[in-house]
């Protein structure tokens, strides 16, 4: 085309300028073409508020550092976007024996380590059978394992898992498969360098780790090879703020692109505002207050310094009793939440335990008071209670010293305590001194929370004996401590029933149970509250869909299925852009043709002409 044009500029006949004129024409329309290329290097920034402890997906236990290993590495199988109902992964298909205790994997082929090689059903084996004989693997996840009997790989594409009984949630086990060649040189799983590039950079999921700097970022890149194809963003950024006004500072600025666990201020501040769209989901979290009743661990030794006085459940459920739940509700979370009452959320309806009769504990200052004069627990002339021996009611409550939940409930927590004879020093801290308390037993009353799987024994077992850490504070995930053969006895048998109606009855006594000792007290099921910038993306994949959240998903979809703003535009640019090249081309054709014409009848008289 650029000879072409210094042809006609040098003989600009009649033909030669027109052509000229719609070759210059047609050239000028060809950019039409160039947004296709102007999508690539496309970057979601995700605003974090909450600490991440490890990158190894094996003693992993807070929300941000689960959502990592989510997006690195395949599960057998996840939860679906649409009904968080199990849905093939790494798996393809999964099938029971008529008997129920052996399970059969049939390992899709193709998928490849972000290293080149091959993810097979051995990785998945390993995986499984070093949680099975390592307690530091079964740090974050080893309850799906506990029951298991033996973990084979036939063949590359088959996974083979026996069962000790039947276990209901084996269609739905969240753990992360890890790549046997990488991590079985590695021997102590508590070692730092577990959370090394090295060793978390090599992975199959939707994103590849790249680049971590503890309490600053975690970045990605997007994972060319993932067999579901390659997100539609190139590289993913979770940024760390310490703080959460500065998190909703950087959303408006546009420094970063979606957030959540938004307050209900700063959610309804951004309600409306331009480029920016706001999404209010049910939660699949419960908050809490835990108490230390005089907790041990795994070995039955009693660990950290909690008030003895604790001990006493008639204390523990006076203290239930002066907790407000709908003030928390309408104040704490802004009227974003529901009432806290299992530890089954309301999102899995199924299994959610609403109390009723003798179970359900109302909000009752003088009921409190009652109960603790006739407890002996005297009230001095200060208004502060003494137990029996002696001891003035004295206690500490922790919780996170960056959200604001924490610390407008630590204001009312106080007060309603005050009423009731207890002072209260408040210790908001960090993320991992908290975590740190908290797994040590140091605390009185710690303000918590977990978010909870669709499968009720993601929410059961941490409360069980078997979840206690060991001596080191390893091996397990506990919630509260908690061990009691019978609330134990009635997670088992949950996990056995086939039978959907018997075992939602099951998981609702096991809860009863739970709540009926007085060990935590359910406060509430916030709302999910995100904001996104819709100038950066025009939608992410919801779970469940249409009204879940975006993220802290059981799953991976809403960072997977993030789609940038004129995505959509930019594939019908390039469907554009071909029939421009196709015109451009008819064009040169008959362009070239004229020209040839010319040039022909030219020759003839070229001796003239010279």
């Amino acid at each position: 085309m650029g000879w072409f044009l210094v042809h006609f500029q040098r003989r600009p006949g009649r033909f030669g300028r027109v052509a000229a004129i719609v070759a210059v024409a047609t050239l000028g329309a060809i950019p039409l073409a160039a947004p296709a290329q102007a999508q690539q290097g496309k970057v979601l920034r995700v605003a974090l508020t909450t600490g991440i402890d490890h990158l190894n997906p094996f003693t992993a236990s807070l929300a941000a550092s689960t959502q990592v290993g989510r997006f690195i590495y395949e599960f057998l199988t996840i939860p679906s976007a649409e009904t968080a109902q199990a849905s093939p992964a790494l798996a393809e298909s999964w099938t029971p024996s008529a008997d129920k205790l052996t399970w059969t994997y049939k390992i899709r082929s193709g998928a490849k380590w972000s290293d080149g090689q091959p993810v097979t059903a051995k990785d998945a084996a390993f995986t499984f059978n070093r949680m099975l004989t390592d307690e530091n693997a079964r740090t974050a996840n080893g309850s799906y394992v506990t029951n298991f009997d033996t973990v084979t790989a036939p063949d590359d594409t088959t996974l083979v898992i026996k069962t000790k009984t039947v276990q209901s949630d084996m269609n739905l086990l969240d753990v992360p498969i890890v790549p046997e060649h990488i991590w079985a040189p590695i021997k102590d799983l508590n070692d730092p360098k577990t959370d090394d590039i090295s060793v978390v950079g090599v992975s199959d999921g939707p994103y590849q780790l790249t680049e971590y700097k503890q309490n600053e970022y975690v970045k990605f890149k997007a994972n060319k090879d993932y067999w579901r194809t390659a997100p539609k963003v190139d590289e993913l950024q979770l940024l760390i703020f310490k703080d959460a006004e500065a998190a909703v500072n950087a959303l408006r600025q546009g420094e970063v692109d979606v957030i959540n666990r938004l307050t209900p201020t700063q959610f309804d501040s951004l309600n409306g505002q331009p480029n920016i769209t706001t999404n209010a989901a049910p939660s699949r979290r419960y908050d809490e207050i835990n108490l230390n009743f005089g907790v041990q661990n795994n070995q039955n030794q009693p660990i950290g310094n909690g008030n003895p006085v604790l001990k006493d459940i008639r204390l523990r459920k006076a203290i239930v009793q002066a907790i407000d739940k709908q003030t928390i509700v309408d104040r704490v979370a802004g009227g974003h939440a529901q009432l806290g009452t299992g530890i089954v959320p309301p999102i899995y309806q199924a299994y959610h335990w609403e109390p009723s009769g003798a179970d359900k504990v109302g909000f009752d200052i003088a009921g409190a008071n009652t109960a603790l004069d006739q407890a002996g627990y005297v009230k001095g002339s200060d208004g502060v209670r003494a137990a029996p021996g002696g001891a003035k009611l004295e206690l500490r409550l922790t919780g996170h010293a960056n959200r604001p939940y924490d610390q407008r409930l630590a204001q009312y927590v106080s007060g309603w305590l005050k009423d009731i004879g207890i002072t209260v020093k408040q210790e908001l801290v960090s993320d991992d001194e908290l975590n740190d308390r908290t797994t040590a037993g140091n605390y009185d009353l710690a303000i918590s929370g977990y978010a909870t799987n669709p499968d009720p024994d993601s929410a059961l077992q941490l409360h069980t004996c078997a979840a206690r850490p060991n001596a080191q504070g390893k091996g397990a995930t506990t919630d509260t401590f908690f061990c009691d053969p019978e609330f134990d006895a009635l997670r088992a048998k949950q996990l056995t029933e086939t039978d959907d109606t018997q075992r939602a009855a099951t998981v609702k006594q096991a809860q009863a149970r739970l709540a009926g000792q007085a060990v935590n007290v359910v406060l509430d099921y916030q709302n999910a509250l995100e904001a996104y910038r819709s100038d950066k993306f025009s939608g992410f994949a919801k779970q469940p869909q249409p009204e879940g959240a975006i993220l802290e998903q059981s799953g991976y979809w809403g960072v997977y299925g993030a789609t940038p703003a004129g995505t959509e535009a930019s594939a019908d640019s390039g469907d554009s852009g071909t029939v421009v090249w196709i015109v451009v081309g008819v064009i040169v054709v008959v362009i070239v043709a004229g020209g040839l014409v010319i040039i022909s009848r030219r020759n003839k008289t070229s001796e003239d002409r010279e």
